[in-house]
């Protein structure tokens, strides 16, 4: 049995149905998996036709029994979803959420080895009700895991976020000692487990322009991250840092790290995203199940144009499947 990994379609006045049926229908991902699409159906089918795929669509409960078919768990009960290209919408963040609670539900009760998200828009989850800053902290809770990380993946670099969608000016009010350390121990061991690194070596930013130059600069480097460095390398994590994000990154230094810890999204993120936009991937590390995503997001300019790139799906399906067989051989 090939492993079942579950993709939300997310916002679908987006790009969400366009990039999870684009990569459900290629030939090389129905090889290593049975993808298991999530969401309203006579949306999905509505995409499909538009793009001239050549699949068949089939709503489907668990077990699969069916190869020649994309199977499809629908949440939207055949009721037409009110698809409005480009607009954020009630209508499209409940159905975002619904497949989001429908798909954790699906790899906590192990009917499903993994779920890969495709992009929402946090406003039409906040207005349908789901109150969380975005997908991550959603799963986390739904999946009862304690500790999470956002950590974002390419083939060059691996960053975790100490804090993930918090406003610039509110960071600092998000940050601890204990919150990096926290940060430090989950990307370590997501590194060993998932990634099977046998001795990970993880390097952390400094929050402020040159570590804080002493003080001159701010305080939190030497008095909040620089002491986290010291207590993660002290329980034995090969840790190091803080470094100035701007000569670590210029001077090509994450090459020699494992991965990097980052306190802030754009701070991260930036340097990530210039060198893979579009093969990149957002990885939930932490999680009591596997969770990844695309690095972009709803993309509603080019929403219903057929003009969204399938790379970074097809990306996050296969590091889905690979950190699944690795946990595998890990327990």
């Amino acid at each position: 049995m090939k492993p079942i990994i579950a993709i939300t379609i997310g916002d679908f006045n987006g790009i969400g149905p366009e990039v999870a049926l684009k990569a459900a229908a290629q030939a090389g991902i129905r090889k290593l998996c049975t993808p298991l699409l999530v969401g309203p159906l006579n949306v999905l089918d509505h995409v499909r036709s538009d793009l001239k795929l050549k699949i068949r669509l089939e709503k489907s409960s668990l077990p699969l029994v069916k190869s020649a078919i994309i199977p499809v768990i629908d949440t939207g009960d055949g009721i037409w979803a009110d698809v409005q290209y480009g607009k954020v919408t009630k209508s499209a963040g409940k159905n975002a959420g619904i497949a989001i609670e429908r798909a954790v539900d699906l790899c906590v009760k192990v009917r499903a080895a993994a779920m890969v998200t495709a992009p929402v828009s946090k406003e039409a989850l906040n207005l349908a009700g789901y109150n969380f800053p975005g997908q991550t902290e959603m799963i986390a809770l739904l999946s009862r895991s304690q500790r999470v990380a956002m950590m974002l993946v390419s083939n060059s670099m691996r960053v975790g976020l100490v804090t993930i969608h918090v406003g610039i000016k509110a960071v600092t009010e998000h940050l601890s000692k204990e919150k990096v350390v926290e940060k430090i121990h989950i990307v370590n061991d997501s590194l060993k487990k998932d990634f099977r690194i046998k001795k990970p070596r993880i390097a952390v930013l400094a929050l402020n322009p040159h570590a804080g130059e002493k003080g001159l600069m701010g305080t939190e480097d030497d008095e909040l991250v620089l002491p986290a460095v010291q207590e993660a390398k002290s329980s034995g994590i090969d840790v190091q840092g803080p470094f100035p994000a701007d000569a670590f990154f210029g001077k090509q230094s994450h090459k020699g790290f494992d991965a990097v810890v980052a306190m802030y999204h754009d701070q991260g993120l930036i340097p990530l995203k210039m060198s893979s936009f579009g093969k990149g991937v957002n990885f939930s590390a932490g999680l009591n199940i596997i969770r990844t995503s695309p690095d972009h997001g709803t993309a509603y300019d080019i929403a219903g144009k057929g003009k969204a790139k399938v790379s970074s799906m097809i990306e996050a399906i296969k590091l889905a499947l690979a950190v699944s067989a690795h946990r595998q051989r890990h327990d």
